[in-house]
């Protein structure tokens, strides 16, 4: 019988929505036409159930299925992607203003989100051109820097786009070290199988003539990479409590020694 296309989205009750209901709940067969197990289970703990078209999928059994294979979990931790320990501000672009000839600037939040210290540093695929400060650092757990990007901005050729071209990119690389400690790019070298590609950053290029928000964002993020960097500049301030403190002991000091010593010179005059 052939069902028309009214049939075919018939309500609920029509007598051809049910036959043809009827003929979907029929089981698949397999090649030799005998209905698909529902379900199956062997001597390995390890149950089998009808798959979506028939074919069996192992579920695990109850009590942690002791006849699974232990590489099973290895594999899948080892395809998994590797957990980000940096927060990045912007997530996987750096925004430059467009100003042919000159050297411009742009800025990235770091934060450390892990609850270990980790090492971080810059790669880039224009080593010629560009350069971060700082290229590299240690974060302590939820501790953030700004870092700054500048690149030279090269005059287009042939009339290019460079708005909406550039082939420049930025990697940046963490890795996790015990405590805190002095940054050094070696650090890399020695563990790379333990560094972890945080991001790659694409090179985007701002409009200067017509300023937005991501623009004023980036001013923003410059302004205060330059006062963070003017902060560490400064000497440690010194402790002027604590140096009054020491001055004022010391004068207290003096002043009782004064006083025990004219008491003596006072004790010698009445004896003789």
């Amino acid at each position: 019988m052939a069902i028309s296309g009214d049939d075919r989205y018939a309500p609920a009750g029509d007598s051809g929505s049910g036959k043809l209901w009827s003929l979907c709940r029929m089981p698949f067969r397999q090649a030799g036409g005998a209905p698909a197990p529902a379900s199956s289970s062997s001597s390995s703990g390890i149950h089998h159930s009808a798959g979506r078209y028939g074919h069996e999928a192992p579920v695990a059994g109850e009590g942690g299925a002791p006849g699974a294979p232990a590489g099973i979990s290895t594999v899948a931790k080892a395809l998994l992607p590797a957990r980000r320990r940096l927060r990045l501000d912007p997530s996987n672009k750096l925004y430059f203003p467009y100003e042919p000839g000159k050297q411009v600037k742009s800025a990235i939040r770091i934060k450390n989100t892990s609850k270990s210290h980790v090492a971080f540093k810059f790669q880039t695929t224009a080593p010629k051109s560009c350069f971060m400060r700082p290229p590299g650092a240690i974060l302590a757990p939820g501790e953030t820097i700004i870092a700054t990007v500048f690149k030279f901005v090269e005059h287009p050729e042939n009339n290019e786009n460079v708005l909406q071209k550039c082939k420049v990119k930025f990697k940046i690389l963490s890795l996790k070290v015990q405590g805190p400690m002095e940054y050094a790019p070696e650090l890399f070298d020695e563990q790379k199988d333990q560094a972890v590609v945080e991001k790659i950053l694409r090179v985007i290029f701002l409009d200067v003539q017509n300023p937005g928000p991501q623009l004023e964002k980036l001013n923003t993020q410059l302004a205060e990479a330059e006062a963070a960097l003017e902060a560490r500049k400064k000497p440690p301030e010194e402790n002027g409590p604590k140096i009054v403190g020491e001055g004022l002991v010391i004068d207290e000091w003096k002043e009782r020694r004064e006083r025990y010593l004219a008491q003596q010179q006072v004790e010698v005059v009445d004896s003789v």
